[in-house]
């Protein structure tokens, strides 16, 4: 496998080329490229749109090299026009969240300095309701309604051909923000050889992609880990993306899947959970198309694994992977799933587990996990100290406890910051929610720290219960006894506070820090 190395930084590399151009002229501009709602895109198509969005951006808004343009896009073709179009001229697209506020974008705007912004129609007022004197850079803004309406109107005005831009493989591409569990966002800044090794590495290494693949994520395309699963992993071999715009609800996930027959479906776990919770009667969904599953974003309990293999005679093949990273670099493999792991790593990947002085931990011991992978971002923008935090020379830490097994896989053990001493033992909130998932009773599950009276920390579990169990304070009694028929007394949840759902990222994950802040309101509920 040839993956790029950083002596290959003076070499002419433009990212748009090789995903999108080069198909032409290796004979598939007939293949489609996305299908969307009833639309499809060949792969033709998508090489010219994604030259006159490039000569629009350059000739009509002068947007020049290295200068960052916002999109708040929706899941649709658009989004792939407007992505490498900007990639192609040697701008930076900055991919945002679709779900923020007004306030959000403010920050983001001023944050990343774009002087273009451009948003799907359903979206443009959390964009023109920020006062216009608060955006310090924005110059334009480009609506997306479709190729029937004024954004259509623009390409068709423009050259339908367009020469790269004279970028080299370490030049910036994009930019992805990275949420992080507290503070304000920051802008992981993605280089142009940055998707290509993921798909090496990954794409193919680990999900053996091709052009018969037909893909289908949950995980929306302004998450790194939706991003890889719904454009570049695609379009770098000529398969087929199948776009969803709208929520990922189990009923529109189930439709997408029975009407469009992926052979590759990612989400992440709480998504899974849901679509094992849905059901309809008579004749059970059909997912016979799918090969694969692929989750990420936390970990796959072991009971949503096995019940979904067992439902739908489907392995999910989870993984960890960060935004700082790009895309999953620890992965289980089809037919060698250890339930419950995050699997091994990846082909070009580099781990080692380090404690908090820095000494690498002894084999099975939990540890700070380290990586080095040539698709980690550059660094941070305008976060000097950040980035010394986290990279250190070719190495980035990642946040995440792991440990290893003697057979290579990691096994998650939290956040570094999620990590509860307990009784003067370290306890990991995900081995609790591991067995908590086990009980029939529970669909989700999320365990945190609280400080008691005299301000000792112990775990409490929110749980959403089934919608056949009644949220009594028994039941909450079975719960704290299931975990320590199988658990040490020390790690029982001292309370279980039953919820209707867990808060949310617009990705999948849990907002632990919310339940953190909220705090349990009495001794058991």
């Amino acid at each position: 496998m040839a993956v790029m190395s950083r002596s290959d930084s003076s070499e002419d590399f433009n990212a748009a080329s090789y995903f999108v151009d080069r198909h032409i002229a290796e004979g598939r501009g007939k293949n489609i490229a996305f299908e969307c709602g009833q639309e499809k895109v060949s792969y033709a198509a998508l090489s010219e749109r994604v030259n006159r969005l490039g000569n629009a951006l350059r000739d009509m808004f002068d947007v020049r090299i290295e200068e960052r343009i916002l999109l708040i896009l929706l899941d649709t073709p658009e989004f792939a026009y407007s992505f490498f179009g900007a990639i192609k001229i040697g701008a930076v697209p900055v991919p945002v969240n679709t779900l923020l506020k007004p306030a959000d974008y403010e920050y983001l705007l001023n944050d990343s300095r774009a002087r273009v912004v451009i948003v799907s129609q359903s979206l443009r007022s959390s964009v023109e309701t920020i006062p216009r004197e608060r955006l310090l850079f924005l110059e334009h803004e480009l609506i997306v309604e479709g190729l029937g309406g004024g954004f259509g109107e623009l390409l068709s005005s423009q050259s339908p051909t367009l020469d790269p831009a004279p970028t080299c493989r370490d030049d910036a591409a994009f930019w992805l923000y990275s949420s992080g569990s507290t503070g304000l966002p920051k802008a992981c800044v993605h280089l142009q050889h940055d998707m290509l090794t993921a798909t090496e590495c990954y794409g193919h290494g680990v999900l053996r992609i091709s052009e018969a693949d037909r893909f289908l994520s949950a995980a929306k395309l302004f998450f790194a880990y939706g991003l890889g699963n719904s454009l570049y992993f695609p379009l770098a071999v000529g398969a087929t993306s199948i776009l969803m715009p709208e929520k990922p609800s189990p009923d529109h996930v189930y439709r997408a899947i029975e009407s469009y027959r992926p052979t590759l479906f990612f989400s992440v776990p709480s998504n899974f959970a849901a679509l094992l919770n849905h059901n309809r009667e008579g004749k059970d969904f059909d997912l016979s198309s799918m090969r694969n599953g692929v989750s990420a974003g936390e970990a796959l309990p072991a009971s949503i694994f096995e019940r979904f293999r067992d439902r739908f005679g489907v392995e999910i093949l989870d993984g960890i992977g960060s935004t700082e990273a790009l895309h999953i670099f620890i992965s289980n493999r089809t037919g060698e799933v250890r339930p419950g792991s995050s699997g091994r790593v990846v082909p070009g990947c580099e781990t080692k587990l380090l404690d908090e002085r820095g000494v690498r931990v002894p084999d099975g011991n939990t540890g700070n996990l380290w990586i080095k992978y040539d698709s980690v971002c550059s660094g941070y923008w305008n976060r000097h100290d950040k980035t010394k935090e986290a990279i250190h020379g070719d190495w980035i830490c990642t946040g995440d406890k792991f440990r290893q097994d003697e057979d290579g896989f990691f096994w998650y053990a939290g956040r570094s910051d999620d990590m509860l001493k307990v009784s003067g033992v370290w306890v990991s909130p995900s081995e609790i929610e591991a067995v908590l998932m086990e009980h029939e009773a529970v669909a989700e599950v999320a365990v945190v720290g609280y400080e008691d009276k005299d301000q000792l920390t112990k775990p409490v579990a929110w749980v959403v219960a089934r919608g056949q169990f009644r949220a009594t304070p028994e039941l909450g009694r079975q719960l704290q006894e299931f975990v320590l028929s199988r658990l040490p007394f020390y790690k029982r949840p001292r309370q279980i506070k039953f919820v209707s759902e867990l808060p949310k990222t617009a990705t999948g994950k849990i907002q632990r820090f919310k339940l953190r802040l909220e705090g349990p309101k009495s001794e058991q509920s």
